[in-house]
């Protein structure tokens, strides 16, 4: 499972969450948010479920490899496409030819956990002008790729949301902060 895709994800359709300002910061000095060290969070059994239901397109209960295509266009993740047959034979545990959510939930423990180089990763996808920024814009125009409809002015709430140093955009440290507050550190 791409791990990748799951803080693409977490980030779009866990939109509560950008509702209402962070109260605490990590505990360790946020200005090195862990990316220059290896640092593994491990997401809840909930926000998987919200990441798998959004690979699952139809609502079967399980993921086929046209769904999980899908997806990956959608991310604009076209390079990926190649990787999913793999992907399926090593997650698809009872060969059905399908991910459901057990399998699904048994290839992130299997993988350890989101690393901090992952968050990076989803970071710049997100960061589609490369200026080290997520915009309210940016923010929209992936929302729209994962068919998650929302007002640029909900955007704008989105980002002020995570924005602790009020600048108007989400830029490495915040967006670390937000994939992580609900994660375990492992």
């Amino acid at each position: 499972m791409s791990k990748t895709s799951f803080l693409d994800f977490q980030y779009n359709i866990s939109k509560r969450k950008y509702l209402r300002k962070p109260t605490r910061m990590f505990s360790r000095d946020r200005q090195n948010s862990g990316l220059k060290n290896i640092n593994v969070f491990q997401p809840s059994v909930d926000e998987m479920k919200m990441v798998f239901d959004k690979f699952d397109s139809n609502k079967d209960g399980k993921i086929s490899q046209q769904e999980y295509k899908a997806t990956l266009k959608s991310l604009d993740m076209g390079k990926a496409l190649n990787d999913v047959p793999k992907i399926f034979r090593v997650v698809d545990l009872d060969r059905d030819g399908f991910i459901n959510f057990e399998e699904f939930m048994e290839a992130q423990k299997k993988g350890g956990g989101v690393r901090s180089l992952d968050i990076q990763s989803a970071f710049q996808i997100f960061d589609k002008n490369g200026d080290g920024k997520i915009s309210a814009e940016e923010v929209k125009e992936m929302l729209w790729k994962l068919e998650e409809r929302c007002s640029l002015e909900d955007c704008k709430r989105m980002v002020r949301a995570v924005d602790t140093d009020g600048d108007g955009m989400v830029d490495m440290n915040e967006f670390v902060f937000m994939m992580t507050q609900s994660m375990r550190h492992v």
